[in-house]
């Protein structure tokens, strides 16, 4: 209903090619037009996960709890390794990192998997990635309903800095979105991508540090080695989210009481993710004109 009420004379195909910023300003006006649309698409797909599992959006508050447990017992018990308040400490990385690889997975399937709707109807495909990573804003509010309970267990580390998370969700959300840009356009032509994003993105959370610190990946033998590993290891967007986060969460990596994020490296990270949502947001326009022929 909203796709077909919502199209306008404004929308337009042309055969000859336009340049970038042509492009971001079509791309702009068609998510400034399409609000509706995208609000409607984002409550879709809260109804849609939600029906397909018994407790529905409830597994975003048991999930990333179990997935800490899983890890505390492999770290704590079997590797025998100690950090102080160990659960909160993963939780912190376990908690975004759930919000980013669910919202790049979605968003790989979320052009393909409205090939018909795209065949019938005229209206900006790039509302569908749009659609995906924004609801995953509403699956992270949920796990942060299992964060206030984890922080009743460690009251020492309860703060005012955890109020600065949704500033660090900022960040992470326009880095998000440019990723689903990219994985959303390229798996219409290559659907074989949904298989490899899954290995890529296992792969990438163990090698940031989401369960152990930064400065732990920083001094291993590996890394402490070479300066071109050492300097991939600290430029890891992830690397630097999962320390923002801690920072306000946790704390410091020996075990210090929450503090400030290093807003600098968080500047850098969002800079560079707005430069990369643009590159992106070309990409996916270029190759928007060929859905409907390739689907």
């Amino acid at each position: 209903m909203f796709a077909h009420s919502e199209v306008s004379a404004a929308y337009r195909t042309s055969a000859e090619p336009r340049g970038p910023l042509s492009l971001l300003r079509e791309a702009i006006g068609e998510i400034r037009s399409r609000q509706r649309l995208i609000r409607y698409l984002v409550q879709a797909d809260l109804k849609r996960n939600g029906a397909d599992t018994l407790l529905g959006n409830l597994w975003w508050v048991i999930d990333p709890l179990l997935q800490m447990l899983v890890y505390v017992i492999l770290v704590s018990v079997i590797f025998v390794k100690s950090t102080e308040d160990y659960p909160l400490f993963i939780f912190a990385g376990i908690l975004p990192w759930k919000w980013f690889s669910t919202s790049v997975g979605d968003a790989t399937l979320s052009v393909v998997a409205q090939a018909q709707l795209i065949r019938q109807v005229r209206f900006p495909k790039l509302v569908l990635p749009i659609a995906s990573t924004t609801a995953g804003i509403a699956n992270f509010g949920f796990g942060m309903i299992a964060l206030a309970g984890l922080m009743l267990f460690f009251p020492d580390r309860i703060s005012a800095y955890l109020l600065l998370i949704p500033l660090i969700a900022v960040v992470q959300y326009v880095f998000t979105l440019a990723i689903s840009f990219l994985v959303a356009s390229v798996n219409v032509f290559f659907r074989d991508l949904g298989n490899v994003v899954r290995h890529v993105l296992r792969l990438w959370f163990y090698l940031s540090p989401g369960l152990y610190a930064l400065t732990t990946l920083e001094n291993s033998t590996l890394v402490s080695g070479n300066p071109v590993l050492r300097q991939l290891a600290v430029l890891n967007p992830f690397a630097i989210l999962f320390e923002a986060y801690r920072s306000v969460i946790y704390g410091t990596d020996d075990g210090g009481l929450p503090t400030m994020p290093h807003w600098s490296t968080l500047g850098w990270l969002l800079l560079g993710s707005v430069v990369l949502l643009a590159l992106t947001t070309i990409v996916f326009k270029r190759l928007e004109p060929s859905f409907a022929k390739v689907l």
